[in-house]
């Protein structure tokens, strides 16, 4: 499912518009992103968590060459599912 196809369920399933459904979830994932980039999380009760997450220096290997090289420490967004998504999910 891509954006356009989730924005038509949601305004199917609450009788809104598209145009309002765009602006609510445009401002809701920015509001994920700037929030989880300041080093916070967000936790959406039985759908998930979304937090930075550090990664420590490792060592890497040039694909091309093969030769060595130190890939740096640095922080990535992560997303853990909430019970109720992972219970949903489960065959």
């Amino acid at each position: 499912m891509n954006k356009e196809q989730l924005v038509k369920a949601i305004a199917a399933e609450t009788d809104e518009s598209q145009a309002v459904v765009i602006k609510i979830l445009n401002a809701m994932t920015e509001t994920i992103v700037e929030t989880v980039a300041e080093g916070d999380k967000v936790t959406l009760v039985g759908f998930g968590t979304f937090e930075p997450r550090p990664r420590k220096e490792r060592q890497g290997k040039n694909p091309k060459t093969g030769e060595p090289l130190t890939i740096p420490a640095t922080t990535v967004p992560a997303f853990s599912a909430g019970k109720g998504f992972k219970e949903k999910v489960k065959p």
